[in-house]
């Protein structure tokens, strides 16, 4: 890390700097970290929960952004698929998708959509 990252992090601990870290950023992060690096899920989850928390980095929806960090280190899913997962079972939908990762999750439904052989006009 850059010295000037570095002091950057140091002064968001401290309160002198307010950063804030997008959900998307994180989800490259996780990607970088457990494709590129060889890193695993939980030590990759921890660590970006670490780093919000310790440098009191500000996050959108911080309970939904949590709580896909922990299904990231507790399932192995991607991390987008694991924020999807938190933000439907924060609001009570289904997930409509093929993808089979989410049926880990007992507390969301998975919708599969189907194709209609039968166009309306």
């Amino acid at each position: 890390m850059s010295a000037a990252a570095a002091e950057l992090f140091h002064q968001s601990a401290q309160g002198k700097a307010e950063l804030y870290l997008d959900a998307a950023i994180i989800a490259e992060a996780a990607f970088v970290l457990t494709s590129f690096y060889k890193q695993r899920q939980p030590e990759v989850s921890d660590a970006l929960r670490d780093l919000i928390t310790g440098c009191r980095i500000k996050v959108a929806e911080p309970e939904i952004t949590s709580d896909a960090l922990s299904r990231f280190r507790d399932h192995p899913v991607d991390f987008p698929d694991a924020l999807v997962a938190s933000i439907a079972a924060a609001q009570g939908v289904p997930v409509a998708s093929l993808d089979r990762d989410f049926d880990r999750f007992r507390d969301i439904q998975r919708m599969e959509p189907t194709l209609s052989t039968r166009t309306s006009r």
